[in-house]
């Protein structure tokens, strides 16, 4: 459920946990940090920059030689 991207009130409903500080004091290191998320944007956008056909690139000048 973490990984899937659930809330800390969701997980903890699911697990049974009584107390809202019993899932994060447990599982807060499977909890993705800032900088985990930072870099799952930027490979998530350098995969479809880099997915685009090469003629959307070139029409788009990503592709043309620098004058």
């Amino acid at each position: 459920m973490i990984a899937a991207g659930c809330d800390v009130v969701t997980v903890q409903r699911a697990l049974g946990h009584g107390s809202t500080t019993v899932t994060p004091n447990t599982y807060a290191h499977l909890w993705p940090s800032a900088e985990d998320r930072t870099r799952g944007v930027a490979t998530d956008l350098m995969a479809t920059a880099l997915a685009r056909p090469l003629a959307d690139r070139a029409r788009t000048a990503e592709g043309a030689a620098p004058r």
